[in-house]
């Protein structure tokens, strides 16, 4: 019976991978053709000529360079966002290593399960729990995604006031959406330890008492008003280098006041993928960075060269600074992978380390 249930389970990830490549590769497609799907006409129609295209290329390199050196340091600046949400000192070579590998895993390996990487190299490596590691984290990306929604929400008094009017609806759902999680981790943070220490002094349910535990000591920054203050200010740099990054991008494609909707492109991309896992993030990034920068009155071309280097400079970019850590720190990137020894026991982590009871 096991052989054919594994068997089942092979089937449905090869299924589910081809299937997200053929709907990534549909999603990708939208930058460079128009789909006529009324059924006169050809399928597909390119928006222009591929060729020119290509030989147009090169002539982007003068504002390539700048995003990806803003891409590459985010590492850093990740790194000194995170100890704001860490009660243990943690060493800035160290939180630098793992915010690396953890952004090497993300753009490098499929799953985009970066942060998770890097919350169990930091329970790993500084004896910290799992689950305290992950909500640190869970903490710095909150904060970065409140900072995103500000500057998002300051767009509309630029230069694109007007054409930023039409996604009103859109922008009210996603500041509705961040403050209900900021609300969320604020609850969890005050009342997960109490209703942790209420279950342990009934004796029932003790792994569920300690995740809670767990929980409540990786969000606590969130407690206080001073802490979460502190980690938002942190969150400001990564969050501005990477909106001035895709700027800087979009004015280098001819967009007049490009600079000043980085912000708005970056959270349509925080947004459509938001969610790990999801198996057509590179085909979801095309459509939403060339719908975007097209809407922002770029001519498609230009919204295919800004969809295609500005992908292409953040994973080069991003992966080069990873591989230098994964180097630094002597993994094999096998480890890293799906079914390597460290993946798997970070899965472990997640699935029974996590939430065995606290030790008296």
């Amino acid at each position: 019976m096991r052989l054919p249930n594994a068997g089942g389970r092979t089937w449905l990830k090869v299924l589910g991978g081809v299937v997200g490549l053929v709907l990534s590769l549909l999603l990708l497609s939208t930058a460079f053709f128009k789909w006529n799907l009324s059924g006169s006409g050809d399928l597909l129609t390119p928006r222009f000529p591929l060729d020119k295209f290509v030989r147009d290329l090169p002539g982007h390199l003068v504002w390539l360079v700048p995003f990806m050196l803003l891409q590459a340091s985010l590492v850093p600046l990740r790194a000194v966002q995170w100890q704001a949400t860490l009660r243990k000192h943690i060493p800035f070579k160290d939180r630098f290593q793992m915010v690396g590998i953890g952004v090497f895993v993300h753009n490098a390996l499929p799953g985009k399960l970066g942060e998770v990487t890097r919350s169990f190299l930091l329970s790993r490596t500084h004896n910290i729990p799992f689950i305290r590691s992950l909500g640190s984290v869970g903490v710095c990306k909150l904060m970065e995604f409140a900072c995103l929604m500000l500057l998002v929400a300051l767009s509309f008094l630029g230069p694109f006031g007007e054409t930023m009017a039409h996604f009103r609806t859109e922008l009210h759902v996603a500041l509705s959406l961040c403050i209900g999680l900021v609300a969320l981790v604020v609850l969890l943070a005050h009342w997960a330890a109490p209703l942790g220490r209420w279950l342990h002094q009934r004796h029932t349910m003790p792994r569920v008492d300690s995740f809670l535990n767990h929980v409540g000591e990786g969000l606590g920054t969130a407690r206080s008003f001073k802490g979460m203050a502190k980690v938002f200010f942190f969150s400001i740099f990564p969050v501005f280098a990477s909106a001035l990054a895709y700027g800087l991008a979009l004015h280098g494609v001819h967009i007049p006041g490009g600079l000043f909707a980085g912000a708005v492109v970056l959270g349509a991309i925080s947004l459509g993928q938001s969610l790990p896992g999801v198996p057509a993030g590179m085909g979801i990034y095309y459509f939403v960075t060339s719908w975007a920068a097209r809407a922002l009155g770029s001519h498609p071309e230009d919204a295919a060269a800004f969809a295609t280097l500005t992908h292409l400079g953040t994973v080069i970019s991003q992966v080069a600074v990873g591989a230098w850590c994964v180097h630094r720190s002597k993994l094999r990137i096998r480890d890293l992978r799906k079914g390597g020894r460290l993946a798997n026991a970070a899965a472990h982590h997640v699935a029974h380390e996590a939430v065995e009871p606290a030790p008296p």
